[in-house]
């Protein structure tokens, strides 16, 4: 089992004064299974995280990256083919790359939950393998 990681909780987790910090940071830090990063959360993380923090915020995430805090899941053939069936599915949501492919994600690795923030396209978009994710945190 893992732990999957959409954009909000790791921004969140970096933001102490973010609403959702405590949150977040209590899922992420409490989570006893393989955190998973799926590849194009990072880009999204980095660009918000400058933008609202300033240069040296996104440093910490690479910091425990490297220390094996996480895992980062990059996308297979197959997900993108997923990714573009989920785009073209979903095209009145205005869903992007990075959504898609975190469903795509959480598809390939079987996982019933997700940690997000974005309850407004995961709690419409329907997984191949559950009627419906469990979204965390439960805010």
């Amino acid at each position: 089992m893992a732990l999957v990681l959409d954009t909000g909780p790791l921004l969140a987790d970096i933001d102490a004064s973010d609403r959702h910090h405590k949150a977040c940071s209590e899922l992420i830090l409490g989570s006893r299974e393989r955190r998973v990063i799926p590849s194009p959360v990072l880009p999204e993380v980095d660009h918000l995280a400058r933008t609202r923090l300033g240069p040296d915020a996104f440093g910490a995430l690479l910091r425990d990256i490297r220390r094996g805090s996480y895992d980062v899941e990059d996308l297979t053939p197959t997900d993108y083919e997923r990714v573009e069936e989920l785009l073209a599915t979903y095209r009145d949501l205005r869903l992007g790359l990075v959504d898609a492919a975190v469903l795509a994600v959480v598809e390939r690795l079987g996982e019933p939950k997700l940690a997000t923030l974005d309850h407004r396209h995961f709690g419409v978009m329907r997984p191949r393998h559950v009627d419906a994710l469990r979204l965390l945190p439960g805010v």
